[in-house]
């Protein structure tokens, strides 16, 4: 679809401060024109500009270059120009009012990438993948942003869709036939086509959950009784001397956090003080903190002291769905050797933190616990209403092949099949709301 705007929009496109170059970005009707005023010169479209930028008075403002991009083949898929000055705060300032003053205005944050949206250059995912490429903290997540611009993930969706729309085609015509000789629903062709789907979401949900880490990072709160570790714990994961260690029980009483890397992946450390009765003011306040984070936590490490004669005994106060992984610390007194176990209880790790033995296992196991594979190249970069649309679609598909199973009620097949098209649709904005676009955009940046 392609959407006419009424106004024309110019933004200053690079960051704030002084640098070698300076980018105005225009886009709609009237770009053209503006800049050919601005300018006193004809634009031809894809060609390289050089000339003056003139006021109002004539007076030359600055020079530079100017780039037209008729439509539909721009950015936005409207005219639009950019112009390249010299990147002064002060110069980009004087050209952009300049412009404004010849019918432009300030665009919106995310405006030109929202006009780009509805214009059909880009789809939904792709568009939030420009904000998430812009704010990437490592070169995977770039990597994985580009996928997305590229329209990996896109795509993936878009094949999901279509095949939830054939199913729909072939179990409604069931329905409209249902007095004929043949069990279309009872043959088995669609439980097995919805068996193959919900199999393939759960793949790419997997994926998705791999990308949305890679944006937002796993957040993995220490826990545990005072002296168990924790603060040592942080300092040995983030390279540095982040928080005090000391002998003395309570040192920690407020939440440290570090934001780190693993092997590519982020990670949001959060230290926390140590869980025990206290009469201390300010360290019940610490605890009271402490709580509060293990709640929002993706990933909690209780640390215990591998001598503890109690060690299970902070665990009746800690949440029930809470992620829990037992590191039970200084094996290099009493002599165990590092080992990770899985049994009935979860996962528990022995290591020493203070002579470092036994710590690969630790970083192995973070990385394992949320599928993050470094080696992955295909990984596209997702956010959490990507996850959460790809789930609820998935259970959808399943309430679906509950009541083909069980049922066989076609009405019922039809209708999960329904709602399962629309939330995916929702990824990609086939089918989104005004209220979640609004939302989306305004938290890109100006200029883009």
């Amino acid at each position: 679809m392609h959407i006419t705007q009424q106004d024309t929009i110019a933004a200053i496109a690079t960051p704030p401060g002084n640098g070698g170059v300076g980018i105005i970005r225009i886009s709609g009707n009237k770009a053209k024109h503006i800049a050919q005023q601005l300018m006193n010169k004809d634009l031809q479209a894809r060609h390289a500009h050089y000339a003056s930028f003139y006021d109002a008075d004539n007076s030359i403002i600055d020079s530079g270059l100017a780039l037209f991009f008729p439509n539909p083949a721009s950015f936005t898929g409207e005219d639009t120009v950019e112009i390249q000055g010299h990147g002064g705060a002060v110069i980009m300032d004087m050209l952009l009012k300049r412009i404004l003053s010849l019918g432009g205005r300030i665009a919106k944050p995310g405006e030109f990438s929202e006009r780009a949206f509805l214009n059909g250059k880009l789809d939904l995912a792709q568009a939030e993948a420009i904000a998430d490429l812009i704010a990437s903290s490592t070169e995977k997540s770039a990597r994985s942003a580009q996928q997305s611009m590229q329209g990996v993930f896109s795509r993936q969706v878009n094949e999901l869709v279509e095949e939830l729309t054939e199913l729909r085609i072939y179990v409604e015509a069931a329905i409209d036939f249902v007095d004929e000789e043949i069990d279309f629903l009872g043959d088995g062709v669609v439980e097995n086509r919805v068996k193959r789907l919900l199999e393939t979401i759960k793949k790419i949900l997997g994926t998705a959950q791999q990308g949305r880490l890679l944006r937002d990072g796993m957040t993995v709160v220490l826990a545990g009784k005072p002296n168990a570790g924790k603060s040592s714990l942080l300092n040995a994961l983030a390279g540095h001397e982040a928080a005090i260690v000391t002998d003395i029980a309570g040192t920690t009483r407020d939440v440290l956090k570090e934001r780190i890397q693993i092997d590519g992946m982020p990670l949001h450390i959060i230290d926390t003080a140590g869980l025990r009765e206290s009469e201390n003011a300010v360290e019940q306040e610490g605890i009271r903190r402490a709580h509060a984070e293990i709640e929002k936590a993706d990933k909690v490490l209780l640390l215990i002291d591998v001598n503890d004669p109690e060690p299970d005994s902070l665990l009746k106060t800690l949440p029930e769905d809470v992620s829990l992984t037992r590191i039970y610390n200084k094996i290099d007194l009493c002599g165990i050797p590092p080992a990770i176990e899985e049994n009935e209880n979860g996962t528990q790790i022995y290591l020493s933190i203070k002579k470092s033995i036994g710590m690969d296992l630790l970083t192995q196991h973070l990385k394992q616990s949320v599928g993050f594979d470094g080696a992955a190249d295909n990984v596209f970069i997702a956010r959490r209403r990507h996850t959460e649309a790809l789930t609820q679609g998935m259970q959808f598909v399943q309430n679906a092949l509950n009541q083909l199973q069980h049922h066989q009620a076609g009405e019922l097949v039809a209708e999960d099949l329904r709602q399962a098209q629309n939330h995916l649709a929702e990824i990609t904005g086939e089918f989104t709301s005004d209220d979640l676009l609004g939302k989306i955009f305004s938290s890109f940046c100006i200029g883009k």
